[in-house]
């Protein structure tokens, strides 16, 4: 790691001792019901410990030069064995004065260069850390405190490609308004967040011309967002309500001035709850608007479904179109379809499967750009004993973008087979 990215590590290590967080997010493990966890007041800590093997066939870009310059080497996507230790623990604290729920987890990813030899020195550690501290959860008037916290390889910047390392932190809080007896409720909320982005690997992607193909230039897009926002709904009946969600994202960059910075405005209303006792949906619209210099603006939308065919089955499908801040240019717009099965069977085997599809155009007068992004993921898992649960899946991921570079347009296989150990 530089010792830029250890600064940055340090810098929201920090943040997160400050609120009180253990460190965990991503994958979270299942907890076994019953008197299992340490007992800590009226909650429960529980540690766990994930062991992960995973085939991967795009991990990053890694020259064949055991002293590579990365000004000459070019790359593409290489494969590699990979191996995933994850210790952390989760705790629940129910409380009518002060709710608790964090998780955390410290990740040692190691490249095992069996695939590819130089892989091996870009073996580095990941983490992520959820907490969240609602005061007076049940009164009229509450307070929510949260702090999330991820370092990944799997970036949620849309305009980077594979070959990534993020290191993210949003802190959040909100006043949820219950008057009278709760069919209105009213939740403002103000967060700020931070993402710092490092590389994988030493090269540069095959084809690669422009700045957000390749991961060497990747911190030129790290960013601070400040987000402040409203959801409020009124349940007309037990099981329905009306919905209204609006929020002010201000996106500016910390290195990069050709980047534009964005003052987005986003504002939906519509309707959520059951139609039936097996069918429930959400459907709202309405609109987004840039007041930054770039401009654009959109009309957005969410439409979703899902369906309980039986107690141990259910099926979701769904359709979003939004509008978010992006680096290098501006603003990008979003519509993805999502289907989604999830069934249990013997009260120890879930089986799932998630297909979804993203139509991404980013707004830019002078690099016009559209990418479209498939995704798969499907697998069991299967709960061994109360403390014991292995899982297995297969992800599939392909992007093609009008911009160049093998970087944008890839096929990425992962397979992994996992254990979790879980007190």
């Amino acid at each position: 790691m530089t010792q830029s990215g250890n600064i940055r590590w340090a810098l929201c290590a920090l943040v997160l001792g400050v609120l009180g967080s253990v460190p965990a997010r991503a994958q979270q493990p299942p907890i076994a019901a019953g008197g299992n966890g340490i007992k800590i007041g009226d909650g429960r800590l529980h540690p766990f410990l994930d062991a992960e093997l995973r085939l991967d066939t795009a991990v990053g870009y890694f020259p064949n030069d055991a002293t590579p310059d990365p000004d000459d080497v070019v790359s593409s996507l290489s494969p590699e064995l990979v191996l995933r230790v994850r210790p952390g623990l989760k705790l629940e604290v129910p409380s009518t004065k002060l709710a608790l729920n964090a998780s955390g987890r410290l990740e040692y990813v190691r490249y095992t260069g069996w695939l590819t030899k130089q892989s091996t020195y870009a073996s580095h550690f990941e983490g992520a850390a959820d907490l969240t501290a609602h005061f007076n959860p049940q009164a009229p008037v509450s307070f929510v405190l949260a702090d999330q916290f991820l370092r990944t390889d799997q970036t949620r910047n849309a305009a980077l490609g594979a070959g990534v390392l993020s290191l993210f932190n949003e802190v959040r809080g909100s006043v949820p308004i219950k008057p009278g007896g709760g069919a209105i409720e009213i939740v403002p909320e103000l967060a700020w967040g931070l993402e710092f982005f490092d590389p994988i690997g030493l090269a540069v992607p095959v084809g690669c011309t422009e700045d957000v193909c390749d991961p060497i230039t990747v911190d030129a897009f790290d960013y601070t967002n400040v987000r402040t926002g409203v959801d409020a709904r009124w349940r007309f009946l037990p099981k329905t309500a009306v919905v209204l969600d609006a929020d002010l994202d201000f996106r500016t960059y910390l290195r990069n001035t050709a980047s534009p910075d964005a003052l987005l405005l986003r504002a939906m209303g519509g309707i959520a709850g059951l139609v039936s006792t097996k069918i429930a949906v959400t459907a709202k619209v309405g609109w987004g608007y840039n007041f930054g210099e770039s401009g654009g603006s959109t009309l957005i939308a969410q439409a979703e479904g899902t369906y309980l065919y039986s107690p141990t089955m259910t099926f979701k499908g769904g359709y979003l179109r939004t509008l978010n801040p992006v680096a290098a240019y501006g603003l990008f717009q979003d519509n993805r379809g999502s289907l989604e099965a999830r069934a249990l069977f013997g009260g120890k085997l879930v089986l799932h499967g998630v297909l979804a599809a993203d139509f991404l155009r980013f707004y830019s007068a002078t690099q016009p750009r559209s990418d479209v992004l498939v995704t798969l993921d499907t697998g069991p898992e299967y709960q061994f004993k109360p403390w014991l649960v292995g899982a297995a899946s297969y992800l599939l991921s392909t992007r093609s973008s009008s911009a160049t570079g093998s970087g944008l347009n890839y096929t990425r296989h992962e397979a992994y087979v996992r254990l979790t150990l879980v007190y």
